[in-house]
């Protein structure tokens, strides 16, 4: 699920010993992918609620507050969400810890942060993020998990088809869906480890469906932003092999989705000998994104500096692992909703061209 903070997760322990080498990769790809017992196919009528899912968010007009529940914490967030013509609006607001609102009209993305009188500009293409979920059709989903229906519920007063997406290898974590009957939203999801433990859940507490659209809740916030300091982020599209890179073999039934070259502006340095701090640096972090369709897994990588990247790690928090490690003189960190192995081959798998 990609509702995630970038709230630090708690230490989990160091990363697994590195993998040397695209054939030590590509073994362990390989066992992972072999699958553990083959299921059966996927309902048919489970396929079509998944394309009914879908649907929903590009028609449906809703308000609602959802809950995100993972490493032992939950946040609540209030979202507004219209659809008028072929124009999307939304409006996302926490409501726990540091207030941050961030405002969407298609690819313009608007982020505030009101305490701190900061808001950020950005246009890009949005990721799939609760009550969004998919990326692409069911088909694709079919070959990757066994999709059925495994009951009936209510959420927030909504009656909901329960729907369950176990995995055909150990590459990804299977997941639980609840989604409205009437409708198709999706209300409520569960991300489930191996032993069946909820990983991380995200459900709607309170929800308003079909309400009238208002897209000045959305754009008149976009166009008041006099008093902050305005912070406008470049993301200029890049192939992965032309910034220097390749992933030749990812892991099975992954994609890749866009990659980005986006400047970050690095802390202060220590204060020189001469008693005057050094200016921030600016420099570029490469981005890759990648989706099985379900879950995302997002690549970044940027200069090596050893005053900033002291330990190599893995955490977790929730379902969400995080692997940062050292490459020659470049970090890596790799993030994804996905087991920790599927993220050592991501990394192991990533090679330097130039």
């Amino acid at each position: 699920m990609r509702t995630r903070s970038a709230e630090s997760g708690r230490l989990a322990g160091l990363a697994r010993r590195r993998l040397v080498g695209l054939g030590l990769a590509g073994l362990m790809v390989g066992a992972l992918a072999a699958p553990v017992a083959e299921p059966p196919a996927s309902a048919p009528e489970a396929l079509e609620t998944l394309e009914r899912m879908q649907e929903a968010l590009r028609r449906k007009n809703f308000q609602g507050t959802f809950v995100v529940t993972a490493g032992g914490q939950a946040r609540s967030t209030r979202i507004s969400h219209f659809n008028v013509g072929n124009q999307q609006y939304q409006r996302v607001e926490t409501l726990d810890g540091l207030r941050c609102e961030v405002f969407r009209h298609n690819d313009q993305v608007h982020t505030v942060w009101p305490g701190l009188g900061k808001a950020l500009i950005e246009e890009r293409r949005p990721l799939a993020a609760f009550p969004a979920l998919i990326e692409g059709g069911s088909e694709r989903l079919d070959k990757l998990y066994q999709v059925r229906e495994v009951g009936s519920d209510r959420v927030a007063g909504h009656e909901a088809r329960v729907l369950e997406l176990r995995p055909r290898d150990r590459l990804r974590f299977a997941h639980r869906l609840w989604i409205e009957r009437r409708t198709g939203l999706l209300l409520r999801t569960e991300v489930l480890g191996e032993d069946g433990t909820v990983l991380e859940s995200v459900a709607f507490s309170e929800l308003q469906l079909g309400v009238k659209p208002q897209p000045e809740l959305v754009l008149g916030p976009m166009r008041q932003l006099d008093g902050y300091r305005v912070q406008r982020s470049r993301l200029d599209p890049v192939a992965l092999d032309e910034a220097g890179w390749m992933l030749p073999a990812l892991p099975p039934g992954f994609r890749h989705l866009s990659s980005v070259r986006r400047p970050i502006e690095r802390p202060l340095a220590p204060a020189a000998p001469s008693g005057r701090a050094e200016a921030p640096q600016g420099v570029e972090v490469l981005q890759a994104i990648y989706s099985d369709g379900l879950t995302h897994v997002s690549l970044f990588i940027e200069p090596f500096e050893a005053r900033l990247h002291r330990r190599e790690l893995m955490l977790s928090t929730g379902a969400t692992q995080t692997l940062v490690r050292r490459q020659g003189d470049w970090w890596i960190t790799v993030v994804g909703d996905v087991p920790v192995a599927t993220l050592q081959a991501f990394a192991a798998g990533l090679e330097r061209r130039r």
